[in-house]
């Protein structure tokens, strides 16, 4: 079974402002940088931390990968998957991991070994949901399109290599 990803993923308005970098020191109490999802199927980036700054990108892909750089009130300064960086209301992100296919086609496996069988065939941008990645493996199992199953962690943008998710 091939899954693929429904494009477009963001609607370009103008070019992305930039803003100061990470504190360890957040009005969330949530380290620094760390991996959430978008919350809403259209969510607005902004070129500054509120609704004054104009609206530099229109997301419309649910459960997207962001990860937070920076903190401003209720203001997150992130960065999705290609490098873009803005800033997005906290209410638009959710604490659900999910993570996006790099590169090219990759095989969903039955167990974390390249040999297991393959379950299905994962297109690039496709979103999963991260169901457990172990801090020292380096394969996570994941659900998509109805299947759940192993990838290289390698093969994926929204969990770091040395990080637990459970």
């Amino acid at each position: 079974m091939l899954v693929a990803a429904l494009l477009p993923q963001a609607v370009r308005a103008q070019a992305p402002g930039q803003a100061s970098g990470t504190t360890s020191n957040t009005p969330s109490g949530l380290p620094l940088p760390r991996f959430v999802s978008l919350r809403a199927g259209e969510v607005n980036m902004r070129s500054g931390p509120g609704v004054q700054y104009p609206v530099d990108w229109v997301y419309r892909r649910r459960h997207l990968p962001i990860e937070v750089i920076a903190e401003f009130q209720t203001w997150r300064k992130v960065r999705d998957h290609q490098g873009t960086q803005g800033w997005v209301h906290q209410t638009m992100l959710d604490g659900e991991r999910t993570a996006i296919v790099l590169g090219r086609t990759r095989t969903l496996r039955a167990d974390p070994d390249a040999s297991a069988r393959a379950l299905a065939r994962l297109e690039p941008d496709v979103i999963v949901r991260i169901a457990v990645c172990p801090k020292d493996g380096g394969w996570c199992r994941v659900r998509a399109a109805g299947f759940e199953g192993w990838i290289r962690r390698v093969e994926l943008w929204g969990v770091r290599k040395d990080e637990a998710v459970e």
